[in-house]
């Protein structure tokens, strides 16, 4: 891919280059606060990306380590796991990651920085955050902008393919202040095709946590992130990745392989979801690759473009749609 002019990768959205290996995070950014030249979108077409001129029906990809499976049929294969790990998921995930998850979620939200605005009164602003069924990213959000950033004008949709994962998210809202719950709405809808509610450049800040390597057509999720995204307009993915110490990602392979599908059948009655969930982890693309995507989708990327969180186990990628 061919360099982009320096002044843009400037003014795009900063990630620092590297993270201390046993930190979980580094000095957060300001993302609502850029300001980048002007700059001819990238036009997003609504269609699944890399469609081989076939419907999902026919298009392969795969499942956990699975091969050979239609795009429809991984689709609804994860629709499973989701619809019987869902009121478990939270408490599997602590005991996953020792709770380490929770302070990527908290640093993920910190340093995208939801609310901030220069202007007074703040300007409004409309976050979409997909996969966030349970609402663990979403309440965060809606924290950080009406609390710390005091702006009540920031809203949040909640969408999710799983109507299991969104009641749970559903019954954990009624515990928000009635302000942030007034804020928060919740939409089944698949993140390859969204639906005319979310129309083309209509969003803020699309987040995506934990969720994007489960997509059956990741390349039409980020096609999809691009059209919905406002000019300006963030892509933010927490997920996953690839941990770069030799020593450390031995030992980490053989908790994910040997002890999570283990926790997963003594804590939840539920091998073979967790046992996917872990190879899901494997097969997702590394860091570089997993960048090059979201440029291919028309996004402009700062610096490496991606943070590492733990050594890599787990990673933030941001892009920024071009003015």
């Amino acid at each position: 891919m061919a360099a982009r002019p320096s002044s843009i990768l400037r003014a795009a959205v900063r990630l620092p280059r590297s993270t201390i290996p046993n930190s979980p995070c580094s000095r957060p950014v300001r993302l609502f606060c850029t300001t980048i030249p002007s700059r001819k979108p990238v036009s997003s077409p609504t269609a699944p990306a890399e469609n081989d001129g076939g419907s999902s029906s026919n298009r392969t990809t795969h499942f956990g380590f699975q091969d050979g499976l239609s795009e429809s049929e991984k689709t609804e294969r994860v629709a499973g796991v989701f619809h019987s790990v869902a009121e478990s998921y939270d408490r599997m995930n602590d005991l996953m990651s020792f709770g380490w998850h929770r302070i990527w979620k908290d640093h993920f939200v910190t340093s995208l920085n939801p609310g901030f605005s220069a202007s007074t009164p703040p300007k409004p602003q409309h976050i979409l955050d997909i996969a966030g069924g349970t609402g663990d990213i979403a309440f965060r959000m809606l924290h950080h902008a009406h609390t710390i950033n005091a702006n009540p004008s920031v809203r949040v949709t909640i969408s999710d393919i799983n109507p299991s994962m969104l009641s749970v998210g559903k019954a954990r809202s009624a515990s928000l202040p009635a302000s942030q719950q007034a804020a928060l709405s919740f939409l089944e809808a698949d993140a390859t095709t969204l639906p005319p509610s979310i129309p083309a450049d209509s969003v803020d800040l699309y987040t995506v946590a934990f969720g994007i390597r489960n997509f059956a057509n990741i390349p039409a999720a980020l096609a999809e992130a691009h059209r919905v995204l406002k000019p300006g307009g963030v892509f933010a993915c927490l997920e996953f990745s690839k941990v770069r110490n030799p020593a450390f990602d031995a030992l980490y392979k053989r908790w994910s392989f040997g002890a999570i599908p283990l926790i997963g059948q003594l804590v939840a009655g539920d091998r073979d979801s967790y046992q996917y969930l872990v190879e899901s982890i494997e097969r997702f693309p590394s860091q570089e690759e997993f960048r090059a995507l979201i440029e291919e989708a028309g996004f402009v990327v700062g610096g490496q473009g991606y943070e590492n969180l733990t050594g890599g186990v787990a990673a933030i990628h941001k892009g920024m749609k071009p003015l």
